[in-house]
């Protein structure tokens, strides 16, 4: 009769035998929130990496022609100009209060994840977007003293207030949470 050997088995790794390792408590939260995870940090990047090429191509202070790039002549421009105050300019020249309130709206979304519904995947949707724009306007200011704004919008003789991708990542993501609020205010 010969004598069978068993495989060698390395510590914690699994055999055929036994069930595979759940993932970790911590990798399991973070994957139920990968969703706002991915966009957060897709909005961060996209506004950061856009406001490191205009500030490449464009001088700072710089609007209107000759100095601007006209992307559609007379509606759409690339700008570079700053903003201390928050959207559409209110609060102009508080940009250290207005980058304490974005770090404490971050924190207050942490704190209260599971009243706000981040694992629903609309919501996920929604404070990805506008978390990563809150980040990415926070870092200007830290850096900055004021956040950097480059899109420049013209409707006729009504000038839009300039704004960049965070801007824009936070209205939609607002946009959206209070659609699905309205929809589902369970």
């Amino acid at each position: 009769m010969a004598a069978t050997s068993k495989p060698t088995v390395t510590a914690g790794e699994p055999t055929s035998d036994s069930p595979p390792h759940p993932p970790a408590p911590i990798l399991r939260r973070a994957q139920a929130y990968g969703v706002f995870w991915v966009l957060a940090a897709g909005v961060f990047l996209a506004d950061q990496v856009s406001k490191y090429l205009i500030g490449a191509r464009l001088p700072f202070g710089t609007y209107g022609e000759p100095g601007a790039i006209p992307v559609i002549r007379n509606f759409f421009y690339l700008v570079h100009v700053g903003n201390t105050g928050a959207a559409w300019s209110m609060f102009s020249g508080r940009s250290v209060v207005l980058a304490l309130v974005a770090a404490a709206t971050l924190a207050a979304i942490f704190v209260w994840r599971r009243a706000l519904g981040l694992r629903d995947r609309v919501t996920q949707v929604s404070f990805g977007l506008l978390c990563g724009g809150i980040m990415g306007n926070l870092v200007d200011r830290l850096k900055h003293g004021h956040v950097i704004d480059f899109l420049d919008l013209h409707f006729g003789s009504y000038v839009y207030p300039t704004f960049n991708l965070a801007d824009s990542g936070i209205c939609i993501g607002v946009g959206l949470y209070l659609i699905h609020s309205l929809r589902h205010p369970d």
